[in-house]
């Protein structure tokens, strides 16, 4: 059994004598395995995530291996993804915008910032939507921290093509 010091004597005797029991005074050894990431491994994997160098706990598993030689489990990954804040979340559905499609979306913006509620009421507006039948309706998921803006990555970008689809 291991000597102990006069400051920790000192200590457990204080504790007595405030109520704590000899259980709740010794020292308990931490339960379960080591972790086999430290914090500077975690710091890595989000980083891996943040910059888009890798996109999914598969992938940060493998370069793992690759690149550190740590051999750890896809849930191993997530877990340490969570504890550092980041959730996994589906990927949002939009329509892919070029530049040219961006640029004329703030050109109308522009041209019509100053429009009252009369003029928008001269417009004629039909409510015809298109609708898929075929095409990959699996979901793509991405990591990203609840409260960060949308961004490229976290979107699954849509393109309408000839056939396969229904107006409604």
């Amino acid at each position: 059994m291991a000597q102990l010091s006069t400051e920790q004597r000192a200590q457990a005797i204080m504790m007595l004598e405030k109520g704590y029991s000899t259980r709740e005074i010794a020292a308990k050894p931490c339960p379960g395995c080591p972790r086999k990431l430290n914090e500077r491994d975690e710091r890595n994997i989000v980083r891996s995530i943040m910059t888009r160098e890798c996109s999914n706990a598969v992938q940060i598993q493998k370069s793992l291996k690759v690149n550190d030689d740590i051999e750890v489990s896809a849930s191993t990954v997530r877990r340490a993804l969570k504890r550092n804040g980041l959730a996994a979340q589906v990927k949002r559905k939009k329509p892919l915008l070029s530049k040219k499609h961006r640029e004329k979306c703030l050109n109308f913006a522009k041209r019509y910032k100053d429009w009252t509620v009369s003029d928008w009421n001269k417009v004629v507006w039909s409510d015809e939507s298109k609708f898929q039948i075929f095409g990959s309706d699996t979901r793509q998921y991405c990591w990203k921290r609840p409260k960060d803006p949308l961004q490229d990555a976290h979107v699954k970008p849509t393109v309408k093509f000839g056939g396969g689809s229904i107006f409604v």
